[in-house]
C-alpha cells in the first residue's frame, strides 16, 4: 500500500532539510579547519607583530583576571561544601581537601576558565571581526596588501593560547582557596591539615594535564571566535553581527565540552597520566 502523496512529499522534504543542514555543518567545519591551518602557517611567517600581540594579551589576560578569580573562588567553595557534605556520612570528610584540589586542578579549573572566556573573549572577538567584515574594513586590509589572517587572527589566537593557561593557574589557586574558606569557616575544618592535604595531592602530572587542557581550550575559543567573525556576510548588518556573536558563544561551549572528553580519554586512558 502506497503512502499518500502528501506524506511522501513531507518525508522527502524532511530528508532534504536534514541533508542540507548536514552539508552546511560539514562545510563550516571544513572552512574552520582551513582557517586554523592558515593561522598556524601565518604564525611562523615574519613579522611577529609584537605590538598587536601585547594588546591582545592585555585585553584577554589582565582584563579577565577579576572574573576568573571570582568564578574560581566560588567554584572552590561549592566543591568544598558539597564534598564535605557527601563525604561526612562515610566518615572520610578529612579527604575533602584532596577532593577539592584534584577536581579543581584536573577538571574544573581549566573548564570554568574556558567557559568564562568563551562568553567574554570569544564573543568579543566575533563581534569585533564581524563588525569589521560588515563595514568592509577587512576588504580594505586586503586591498592595501595586508593579510587579514596575519593581522587580525594570529595575535588573537596566540593571546588566547598563552593567556588561558595563565588564567587557569590563577583560577586553580582561587578555587583551592575557596574550598579552604568554605570548609574552615562553615565546618570548623583544620586549616593546616587542609593545606597539607593539598600539598600531598598536587602532582606535576596533574598541573601538566590542566595546562594542556587550558591551551587546547584557548586555541578552540580563538579559532571559533575568529571563524564566526570572518564567515559573516557583508550584507548581514547588525542582525548578522548579533547572530554570529551568539553562535560563537554556543559553539565555543560545545567545542570545549567535546575537547574535554577527547583530552580526558587521550591523557588518562591512552597516555596513562595521573
Amino acid at each position: 500500500m502506497r503512502n499518500p502523496p502528501s506524506e511522501s512529499a513531507s518525508s522527502n522534504g524532511f530528508a532534504f532539510l536534514i541533508k542540507n543542514r548536514l552539508h552546511h555543518a560539514l562545510s563550516e567545519i571544513g572552512d574552520a579547519f582551513r582557517l586554523l591551518a592558515e593561522t598556524i602557517f601565518q604564525i611562523f611567517r615574519p613579522p611577529l607583530q609584537l605590538d598587536l600581540l601585547m594588546k591582545q594579551l592585555l585585553f584577554i589576560g589582565f582584563n579577565s583576571l577579576t572574573v576568573v578569580l571570582v568564578s574560581g573562588f566560588f567554584t572552590g567553595m561549592v566543591l568544598g561544601v558539597q564534598g564535605y557534605v557527601q563525604l561526612k556520612p562515610y566518615a572520610v570528610e578529612g579527604s575533602v581537601a584532596q577532593f577539592v584540589s584534584v577536581s579543581v586542578v584536573k577538571e574544573l579549573g581549566p573548564m570554568i576558565t574556558a567557559f568564562v572566556l568563551s562568553g567574554r573573549i570569544g564573543a568579543s572577538i566575533t563581534a569585533e571581526l564581524s563588525t569589521m567584515k560588515v563595514t568592509e574594513q577587512i576588504d580594505a586590509l586586503e586591498v592595501m596588501g595586508t593579510n587579514p589572517v596575519k593581522y587580525l587572527v594570529v595575535p588573537r589566537f596566540l593571546a588566547c593560547s598563552f593567556m588561558l593557561p595563565t588564567l587557569t593557574i590563577f583560577s586553580t589557586f582561587a578555587g583551592i582557596f575557596g574550598g579552604y574558606v568554605a570548609v574552615v569557616s562553615l565546618f570548623g575544618f583544620n586549616g593546616d591539615f587542609y593545606i597539607l592535604q593539598v600539598q600531598n595531592n598536587l602532582y606535576v602530572g596533574s598541573v601538566l594535564i590542566s595546562l594542556i587542557k587550558a591551551t587546547s581550550f584557548g586555541m578552540a575559543i580563538a579559532a571559533v571566535g575568529c571563524y564566526k567573525g570572518f564567515s559573516i556576510s557583508t550584507a548581514g548588518g547588525a542582525e548578522g553581527v548579533g547572530t554570529a556573536t551568539t553562535g560563537s558563544a554556543v559553539i565555543s561551549l560545545i567545542t570545549i565540552l567535546v575537547l574535554d572528553f577527547v583530552l580526558n580519554h587521550i591523557l588518562f586512558n591512552i597516555l596513562g597520566m595521573i
